[in-house]
């Protein structure tokens, strides 16, 4: 993920104190409401002087869920040498999940293409089984909103494969054979997102090469691997946390008004941590990308309104760099059907304020019990972070 999608949230947080202020209710205005019960799902809304980032927040419990190994390679995220090494890390039997992020980043002594691909070794004793649980590949593109959007839409929607490879030991395969057949282009983003068991020790490494070497023969002779830069892109490493669930406090009610719930900010949700293999210390990744948070809210409604679930690009007026946002969720029922949303969904992003993406609408009960709306959320690769979720109530009749 590109730098200054993440690092100017962290200042601007550090220096205004955003992530912690809370303010009073926001005021939804009649035509607003209006507005919102006329967009469709996962188009967008305007909402003129309502979107801040001092709306309350629905305080949370976060618990770490039993997860695979997180591995990722976004340090350096832009690989500036013809072949080499971007990332290189152990990883033991059982789940892992691989979230590849880099680009073509060669322009000396010209702008080349090249593969940029994830390969596995088998450092135990014993044959590896390999079995893909979940699996996102696009091709390379300088759209990076794009893929980003789709990566996330592939991931949640895939299911598992009933394809078993063997490595023998000592043995090094493609992850991914897309890779290996992709053509990366100068500044075109590589993205993939796995999820696959293995049953032996085994080295993942993700590196750039020419053509017309497999990713296999390339790690058998490449010596470099490239230091990270700390300052370019998210983070690389093996990290400790991969799945979240998160349980709010209390039974929000709407007559509370407008509340919302800010994840992956670094300051309310602070980054995961994890080992670099080449350095010492602990390795932070920065944004928690790649990190699964399902969301669980218990609402209920004592004033007979609805309840309006929007996001927004809420960084969009403190950088230059964050002029849009694009994610994908999976969210519960409600006025819309249950299922993945790509947001926005009739366009490629939302840009700044006072655009809001519809995420869904929730109908209160009729005897004004409790719900639970149910959210699955990932920090989208390639937007600025917070994608903050807010909660609206709205007159549904």
């Amino acid at each position: 993920m590109k730098q200054p999608n993440w690092k100017p949230f962290l200042v601007t947080c550090a220096i205004a104190g955003v992530c912690s202020m809370q303010a009073t209710a926001q005021e939804l205005k009649p035509e607003l409401q209006s507005a919102i019960l006329k967009t469709q799902q996962g188009g967008i809304v305007l909402l003129p002087d309502f979107l801040t980032e001092k709306i309350p927040d629905l305080q949370y419990q976060k618990i770490i869920l039993p997860g695979p190994q997180h591995v990722i390679s976004d340090d350096p995220e832009y690989i500036r040498v013809p072949e080499a090494i971007a990332l290189q890390e152990p990883v033991q039997p059982g789940a892992v999940r691989l979230y590849v992020y880099n680009v073509n980043g060669v322009k000396e002594p010209a702008k080349i293409d090249r593969r940029i691909t994830a390969v596995i070794r088998n450092t135990g004793k014993g044959d590896m089984h390999i079995r893909m649980l979940k699996y996102s590949s696009q091709k390379p593109s300088t759209n990076y909103y794009q893929i980003g959007k789709q990566g996330l839409a592939d991931y949640f929607a895939s299911t598992p494969q009933n394809v078993i490879r063997t490595v023998k030991p000592g043995q090094a395969i493609a992850i991914d054979e897309k890779l290996e057949k992709y053509v990366a282009k100068y500044d075109e983003l590589v993205h993939g997102f796995y999820e696959f068991t293995i049953d032996q020790p085994g080295e993942i490494s993700v590196l750039q090469t020419d053509l017309q070497t497999s990713g296999p023969k390339a790690l058998a002779r490449i010596k470099q691997v490239l230091p990270p830069k700390g300052h370019s892109g998210a983070g690389r490493g093996v990290f400790g946390v991969s799945n979240y669930r998160i349980v709010t406090d209390s039974v929000y009610d709407t007559k509370d008004g407008v509340k919302e719930i800010i994840v992956a900010d670094g300051q309310l949700d602070p980054w995961v941590q994890g080992k670099e293999k080449n350095t010492p210390g602990v390795a932070h990744l920065a944004g928690n990308y790649g990190v699964i948070y399902n969301i669980e809210m218990k609402w209920k409604s004592t004033d007979g309104k609805g309840l309006a679930l929007v996001t927004w690009n809420s960084r969009s007026d403190n950088n230059q760099w964050c002029g849009g946002m694009a994610n994908t969720m999976v969210v519960s029922e409600g006025k819309f059907k249950e299922g993945i949303i790509q947001l926005p969904s009739d366009r490629l992003i939302t840009k700044k304020a006072p655009e809001a993406i519809l995420v869904q609408v929730f109908k209160p009960a009729a005897n004004g019990e409790e719900q639970i709306i149910r959210m699955t959320y990932s920090p989208p690769g390639a937007s600025c972070l917070p994608t903050p979720l807010i909660f609206i109530p709205v007159d549904l009749k």
